[in-house]
């Protein structure tokens, strides 16, 4: 059992975003789906009346690391704060990710990109220890938007 779970909030897109990430990223599955509750009890908020019967959370695994995808409201929004890394073996997989994922070109850099539900993402080869060690790593990375590893 996994013992850190990562929460994502949605903006009321929880199911179309996790529809989204489990075709984009190989074994992996929607666990298990929890719904608002419906009530008759007058003094819920009009918010949680308005939610009863919708989704409210869904446990998710992408590639076998587990999520839960929290479908609330606008309040919070992601930002580049946290980030996950998707570890390619190589170039081939790296464009694979990018084009799945990078929909905010103005939030490219480095390797990192940002999806249509606004997460962010760092799509990087599993050799990148090894390619920062290269003479002029660092400024070519800087230069670039997706990682093109020939360019090292």
């Amino acid at each position: 059992m996994q013992k850190i779970t990562p929460n994502l909030w949605f903006n009321g897109n929880a199911q179309e975003a996790v529809d989204f990430y489990v075709t984009v990223f190989p074994n992996s599955k929607i666990l298990s789906t929890e719904y608002y509750p419906k009530s008759t009890d007058e003094g819920l908020a009009d918010f949680q009346q308005t939610l009863a019967g919708e989704v409210l959370t869904i446990e998710f695994e992408l590639d076998g690391v587990g999520f839960t995808a929290i479908n609330a409201g606008p309040e919070f929004k992601f930002t580049e704060a946290v980030s996950f890394a998707i570890t390619c073996k190589d170039q081939q997989e790296i464009d694979y990710f990018w084009e799945k994922l990078s929909s905010v070109p103005e939030s490219e850099q480095c390797g990192w990109c940002k999806d249509v539900y606004g997460l962010s993402w760092q799509v990087v080869p599993e050799n990148m220890a090894e390619l920062m060690q290269r003479p002029r790593a660092f400024s070519t990375l800087m230069q670039q938007k997706k990682i093109v590893m020939d360019e090292y």
